[in-house]
């Protein structure tokens, strides 16, 4: 399985190193460091301001300060606002740093002490840290992160939130043909035009085959347009990504993949262990337990459909969960 199950992630998170860490964070002055150079501001920043300046960063554990970063694309900058409003609810001193750039200098950041917190993906991190890696099941994932993180970090609970790749299919075709899992798409496969990205035949033919017994009428290349695609009745089928907030405009039905076919993609907090406490640990967790692929998806059609702001889409989602 390719970084990030061969979504848009493996441009975003999976840049060339070279290019990330010649980069600065959004925000910086000029200085080479990619978190912009001294620390951010409190946690009273809005989620989508980027990487603040200020004092010096670094790690706290009992009464110290979380840093909490972020990737540079929107999904990611939400989920580092929804970890550092709940570490604030429970009195958690928290600075942000979102908007940093690629995995290669985030990880790197993590490590040295100068982020505590990240919103990961564990197929994809665990894709990173061990690319012949087979585990596929959120279980066998997390087994397998575990063993392969240093011992200054460390993933704790995944939500059952996914941001992966899927089958996707219309509430009309579905309801007509009572599709709820990939399994059941065996009677009507041969009928179905399927889209996606101008790889993901190759990638995937084989797979579907084996794995469910699924032949398609015909694979077309739809790119970013296959929810597009699936509106409009060009295909029956698409890849769609998990979180994608056309899902809900365009009311699609992701279809289960109880076989995985898709390997796990939990939304993980990824933590330097020395930055956070129980008090922490317990906040970062219960948000995880609260998180799934519907409401973040839905929280993601606010962020990048409405254009609200993602530090009070995420302030009203842990206020309803009792988070915040």
């Amino acid at each position: 399985m390719s970084t990030f199950s061969g979504s848009r992630r493996a441009v975003l998170l999976g840049t060339l190193a070279a290019l990330a860490l010649g980069a600065t964070a959004c925000g910086s002055s000029g200085s080479s460091d990619p978190l912009g150079g001294g620390s951010s501001a409190s946690a009273g920043a809005t989620a989508s301001g980027g990487a603040a300046s200020g004092g010096s960063g670094g790690s706290g554990g009992s009464g110290g300060t979380v840093v909490v970063g972020s990737a540079n694309f929107p999904e990611n900058v939400l989920l580092g606002s929804i970890y550092s409003q709940a570490l604030k609810a429970k009195g958690v001193k928290v600075q942000e740093k979102f908007n940093i750039g690629s995995r290669e200098v985030l990880y790197g950041q993590l490590q040295s002490g100068n982020l505590t917190v990240l919103p990961e993906y564990n197929g994809a991190l665990l894709a990173y840290l061990d690319a012949k890696n087979t585990a596929v099941t959120t279980p066998d994932v997390n087994a397998a992160l575990t063993k392969a993180l240093p011992a200054s970090l460390a993933i704790l609970d995944s939500s059952p939130a996914e941001d992966k790749d899927s089958l996707s299919v219309t509430q009309e075709t579905a309801d007509k043909y009572s599709l709820k899992s990939i399994t059941d798409l065996a009677a009507k496969a041969g009928e179905f035009t399927i889209g996606g990205p101008p790889e993901f035949k190759t990638r995937r033919e084989q797979q579907f085959k084996d794995v469910y017994g699924l032949t398609f009428k015909e694979w077309k290349p739809t790119a970013d347009t296959t929810a597009n695609a699936l509106k409009d009745g060009s295909i029956q089928v698409g890849n769609v990504f998990t979180t994608d907030p056309k899902i809900v405009q365009y009311k699609l039905v992701p279809l289960s993949d109880p076989k995985n076919v898709f390997g796990a993609q939990n939304v993980t907090p990824l933590v330097n262990k020395a930055g956070v406490d129980a008090n922490a640990t317990a906040a970062l967790n219960a948000v995880s337990a609260k998180l799934d692929t519907a409401g973040l998806t839905a929280l993601m059609k606010r962020v990048s459909v409405d254009k609200e702001d993602p530090s009070a889409v995420a302030k009203d989602w842990l206020k309803s969960n009792g988070l915040g």
